[in-house]
């Protein structure tokens, strides 16, 4: 579908499939097109809504920091639903995307039937952490600013949390993956870590046991330390399940795109069944 204008800043969204309506949100270097594996699979029985976060891939780059607030985030998603013709929809979200969904849920449950949050956190709640990691990233920002994407991509394809990923992946994949990263703006990654950035954002733990809706936490069981958050988030949200997907690290949904996919889709069929 055509780039959709929400108050003055344009989102591309890839739309495909029929039924229920599925948001797929992705993470931070990311575009839609992580999501096509999925969408193949979900696409005859629900309507994929794939979108290009703010400062990424082909949506809008604006320089004023204030669009890349998460709360403006949130309210911008949100209508965004709405213009597509959708009161209501199951979001689905990695990393950056999963934080994003699961402020969606908490400031806007008007737009959330169910939630599906894979290698996602609620935000540090020490404010001494927080303000560590914001100044991690205003730090990793400017350098993006004044190194380029070609010093950035190397820089962020070489941290260990990518280890899994170059033992998985095959070449093309890695190479696709590397393409993606390079294929950014440096004013919208930048303006990302400084506006969603973990520590930029709103902690929501303490809103967690009122977060009703039907919500599936995934991670890959090589990701020690997302998988201990999702036991801890599960620990407070009244209706939540989690699974473990073996052999997997931070993207579980790449490197193992099958295991990952049917559980999406089983979830999905449960929930929106209902």
């Amino acid at each position: 579908m055509p780039h959709l204008a929400v108050d003055g800043l344009a989102f591309n969204v890839d739309r495909y499939g029929v039924g229920p309506p599925v948001v797929l949100l992705h993470g931070f270097t990311g575009s839609r097109t992580t999501w096509q594996a999925l969408v193949r699979d979900i696409d005859r029985e629900f309507t994929t809504l794939s979108v290009d976060l703010v400062g990424h891939a082909l949506s809008g780059s604006p320089r004023e920091l204030e669009r890349y607030r998460m709360r403006r985030a949130v309210d911008d998603l949100a209508a965004l639903l709405r213009a597509i013709g959708f009161e209501r929809a199951a979001w689905v979200g990695y990393s950056l995307g999963g934080r994003v969904a699961l402020q969606v849920a908490v400031h806007r449950p008007d737009v959330v039937s169910a939630l599906v949050l894979e290698g996602a956190t609620p935000g540090l709640a020490d404010a001494t952490e927080r303000a560590e990691r914001v100044r991690a990233d205003e730090a990793l920002a400017d350098r993006i600013e004044s190194e380029g994407l070609d010093w950035f991509v190397e820089h962020w394809g070489s941290l260990a949390m990518w280890d899994t990923q170059r033992m998985r992946l095959s070449g093309p994949m890695q190479a696709a993956l590397r393409q993606q990263r390079l294929a950014q703006r440096t004013v919208g990654l930048a303006n990302s870590l400084r506006g969603m950035g973990t520590g930029a954002q709103e902690p929501v733990d303490d809103r967690l046991p009122g977060l009703r809706v039907p919500t599936l936490l995934i991670t890959g069981a090589l990701d020690l330390k997302f998988t201990e958050i999702a036991r801890e988030m599960a620990r407070s949200l009244p209706n939540a399940t989690i699974s473990q997907i073996e052999d997997a690290g931070h993207a579980a949904h790449l490197e193992r795109p099958a295991e990952f996919n049917a559980i999406v889709l089983d979830f999905l069929r449960r929930v929106c069944a209902a």
